[in-house]
C-alpha cells in the first residue's frame, strides 16, 4: 500500500487522534524500518521505547510462531504456565513477590491505583500524590495523574483523590503528604515528561517519608524499565526498594503487555474477582515475554544498554554547542536532548534524513533505540543529526 492510499483509508475509516509522519512501513529488520516505497530508516523510537530487541528478532519471530500453532488465547479461568514462569522471572529480578498481567502501560497504573487503595482503605487513605511532567496514561483516572492539562479537556469529570507535587522538591512531598495520603506515584526516570531523571536524594527522601508516614510507593517502570537504563529497572540505580511497579512497552518487545508486581502483604488484599483481564497473561504474550527477558539476560543487552548508553551521551556532547539546545541528559538508552524552543522541526528533519526520533514535552527530543543497538547504528544516527541542523 502507497502512502496516499494510506492516507485515504485512515481519513475515512479511522478516529483522527494521530499526527503521522509520510512513512507505511513494510517490514523490520534489526534497528531499521523499510517503508512501502523503498526507504531504509534507522528507528532510534523503537515504537515508542517498545521494541526492546528491535524488529523481527529470530527470539520473538520463533516464539509467537511455535506459540500460535499450539494456543493464542484462553481465559484465566485456566492455568497459563508461562504467564507463572513470566511471574516468577519479573520477581526474581525485581525483589517483589507478585505479579498481576493485563495488555498495557495505563492498563498497569490503572491497577496499582486500585491495588493502594484497597491496601489503604482501611485506614481511610486514598490519595494518590503525582509529579509534575509526569505521564501514567489516558483512561480517565490515569489522565488524573498526568501533568498535562490538554489531556483532560473536555473529558471530565474526574475521580478526586489525586494531589500534585513537584519532582525533584522533597519539600513539596513533605507540605502534600497528609493523613489520607495512600502512595507516591513516581517514575525514576520520566520519560513522556522529558527525561528527567530523579536525583538520588529525592528518591531516598521518599523512602524515608513512607516509612515516617506509613504510604506506599509505585514505581511507574513502564518506559523506564525492562533493561533500558542499564539495570532491568529503573529504582534499582536508587537504594530504594519500591512496594509496586507497573510495566509494558519493552515487556513484550511489540506484543501487548502490561504488568503490576508488588510485595505479598500488598497483593493479598485482592481476592478472587477484585480485578482481571480478558487477554491478560495470555499464553501468547507471556511467552514473549519470557523470551524477551531470557534474551535480554542471555545476550547481555543490559550491560549493552549501559555501555551504549554512555557512548550515545559521548557522542552527543556536540549538541551542547549547536543552536537552541540547553542539556543533553540522560540514562542507559533512554536519552533527551533539551532545546529552548520547539524540537519537532528538528525531529521532522531527522525524519526526512531518515533517522526515528520524537518530540516529546514540545521541546525535548527523545531517543530510545532497541537494547541491541550497536556503536556502527549510534555512529549513523549522530551523523544524520549534526546534518538536520
Amino acid at each position: 500500500m502507497n502512502l496516499e492510499e494510506a492516507k485515504n483509508l485512515e481519513n475515512k475509516y479511522v478516529f483522527n487522534t494521530y499526527g503521522r509522519f509520510p512513512l507505511v512501513v513494510e517490514k523490520g529488520e534489526g534497528c531499521y524500518l523499510y517503508s512501502t516505497d523503498g526507504k531504509k530508516y534507522l528507528d532510534f523510537l523503537a515504537g515508542i521505547a517498545v521494541n526492546s530487541l528491535g524488529h523481527a528478532h529470530p527470539n520473538i519471530v520463533k516464539c509467537i510462531s511455535e506459540q500460535a500453532k499450539k494456543v493464542i488465547h484462553v481465559s484465566n479461568f485456566y492455568h497459563i504456565p508461562s504467564q507463572y514462569l513470566l511471574g516468577k522471572k519479573l520477581c526474581e529480578t525485581s525483589g517483589l513477590d507478585r505479579a498481576f498481567f493485563c495488555n498495557s502501560g495505563a492498563e498497569a497504573n490503572e491497577g496499582a491505583i486500585k491495588l493502594a487503595r484497597r491496601y489503604q482503605s482501611q485506614k481511610g487513605k486514598d490519595e494518590i500524590i503525582y509529579f509534575s511532567q509526569s505521564f501514567h496514561g489516558r483512561t480517565i483516572t490515569t489522565l488524573m495523574a498526568t501533568d498535562k492539562d490538554k489531556y483532560r479537556v473536555g473529558f471530565g469529570p474526574f475521580p478526586p483523590g489525586f494531589i500534585r507535587a513537584e519532582y525533584n522538591n522533597i519539600n513539596d512531598v513533605v507540605e502534600k503528604v497528609n493523613k489520607k495520603t495512600a502512595a507516591l506515584l513516581v517514575e525514576p526516570i520520566q520519560g513522556e515528561g522529558g527525561i528527567n531523571i530523579a536525583s538520588k536524594e529525592f528518591m531516598g527522601a521518599l523512602s524515608d517519608l513512607r516509612e515516617d508516614k506509613e504510604i506506599l510507593i509505585i514505581f511507574d517502570e513502564v518506559q523506564c524499565g525492562i533493561g533500558r537504563t542499564g539495570k532491568w529497572f529503573g529504582f534499582q540505580h536508587y537504594d530504594v526498594q519500591p512496594d509496586i511497579i507497573t510495566l509494558a512497552k519493552a515487556l513484550g518487545g511489540g506484543v501487548p503487555i502490561g504488568a503490576i508486581v508488588a510485595k505479598n502483604e500488598i497483593s493479598d488484599v485482592l481476592k478472587q474477582g477484585d480485578h482481571g483481564s480478558t487477554f491478560g497473561g495470555n499464553p501468547l504474550v507471556t511467552s514473549v515475554g519470557l523470551t524477551v527477558m531470557n534474551t535480554i539476560e542471555s545476550d547481555k543487552l543490559i550491560q549493552n544498554s549501559e555501555k551504549m548508553g554512555k557512548y550515545l551521551l559521548k557522542n552527543l556532547e556536540f549538541m551542547l554547542d549547536m543552536p537552541h539546545v540547553n542539556d543533553v541528559r540522560g540514562m542507559g538508552l533512554m536519552v533527551g536532548i533539551e532545546f529552548d524552543e520547539s524540537c519537532s522541526e528538528y525531529v521532522k528533519r531527522c525524519f526526512e534524513n531518515n533517522l526515528l526520533v520524537s518530540c516529546t514535552r514540545d521541546k525535548v527530543v527523545r531517543l530510545v533505540p532497541p537494547l541491541i543497538v550497536s556503536k556502527n547504528e549510534i555512529n549513523e544516527a549522530v551523523e544524520i543529526m549534526k546534518k538536520s541542523f
